[in-house]
């Protein structure tokens, strides 16, 4: 065997299904957002020098720090971009921890932290939230853990965790603290940790241009912390790690906020009102600051739902996993693609339905 015996066991990350698009599907089961990127990225894409990409990208990323940087205050410095968040996620696991270490972070949340910790041998301590799903700060710094990361909002629930509460945490823990922010623009500029970089220097915010950029396909994702933290991690990241184009794209996109507020906004009403009608279905709907909804059904199992669903073409996602199993989770579509879902869990519970209304 030329791998290393721990791969043998490795459990690896399990994205959203990928159906093949056509205007049949309904794919909100991977909290990509619904709308198209920035018609800037349309108009830079139309008008690329081709010739371009025969030169090495910019190897730090340059231009694209100093925009980020520029629109948080803060300098380039502070800055550091990656192929996706995800690799930003696993830099940070390869700079900050030796094999051994714990790391701390509720559960449920993005199952990508412990998949990047079981490769490098780093432990993982899981910290319940409670039966709505707010997160146990005391629980994670009980753990004693090197690092504490936590999705805000969180992954696969939706709760968002107040700013003050993280100011707390980061005032009684001296440990390396990752707030995942990858859906808050959903839930507003005002919650974001970024206003505490400065003041701690174990501190560091993730952000992707995945979700609320729409720009899954770009792959881009940035972090922001103290100096010193970055300076470590760029010394430890891949040579060119993101590409020409993703780099440009990337500009564009973040240089059009006023496009960024009218999606959200689109989204955040589309959330909304979901809400409001799976209430009406008999669902029970967690709080959510994010750009899905989770939800657990009463009159058919979630499992049954969700092959329901996905015999007529429409995409959610069901965890078979514990607290997770009985529920599911409903990335925001459309306007239209809202009201196709609507219509089918109305045609599939029928009378059971009707009693909730």
């Amino acid at each position: 065997m030329l791998y290393r015996k721990s791969v043998d066991t490795l459990s690896p990350y399990v994205p959203g299904f990928q159906p093949a698009m056509d205007g049949s599907v309904i794919k909100i089961n991977s909290n990509e957002n619904p709308y198209p990127p920035s018609p800037k990225v349309k108009e830079l894409l139309g008008g690329f020098d081709f010739r371009q990409l025969r030169y090495y990208p910019d190897a730090t990323s340059q231009p694209l720090r100093e925009l980020i940087g520029a629109q948080h205050g803060l300098s380039s410095r502070q800055v550091l971009c990656g192929n996706g968040s995800d690799e930003v996620i696993s830099l940070i696991f390869k700079v900050f921890f030796e094999q051994g270490d714990t790391v701390a972070t509720p559960y449920p949340t993005y199952t990508f932290y412990k998949s990047v910790a079981d490769i490098i041998n780093v432990k993982v301590a899981f910290v319940d939230t409670a039966e709505d799903f707010v997160i146990d700060l005391q629980g994670l710094v009980n753990t004693g853990a090197k690092g504490i990361f936590i999705a805000n909002p969180n992954a696969q629930t939706g709760r968002l965790l107040p700013l003050q509460s993280i100011e707390e945490l980061l005032n009684r823990y001296n440990g390396l603290v990752v707030i995942d922010e990858a859906y808050i623009d959903f839930a507003g500029q005002q919650s974001s940790a970024v206003h505490l970089i400065g003041a701690y220097p174990n501190l560091i915010v993730l952000r992707t241009l995945s979700k609320s950029y729409s720009l899954c396909g770009i792959r881009v994702g940035f972090c922001i912390a103290d100096e010193s933290l970055i300076h470590a991690m760029d010394k430890c990241r891949d040579s060119y790690n993101v590409n020409h184009l993703s780099q440009i794209i990337a500009a564009a996109a973040l240089s059009d906020q006023p496009y960024l507020e009218t999606t959200v906004e689109r989204v955040v009403r589309s959330r909304d009102k979901l809400e409001d009608e799976l209430h009406k279905l008999g669902f029970t709907v967690y709080p959510s600051h994010a750009n899905f909804l989770l939800c657990k059904p009463h009159q058919r199992s979630a499992a049954d739902i969700y092959n329901y669903l996905k015999a007529q073409q429409i995409y959610v996602r069901h965890f078979d996993s514990p607290r997770l199993s009985d529920k599911l989770r409903i990335s925001i579509g459309t306007e239209e693609e809202v009201e196709s879902l609507l219509r089918h869990l109305r045609q599939y519970l029928g009378s059971d339905a009707a009693a909730h209304t």
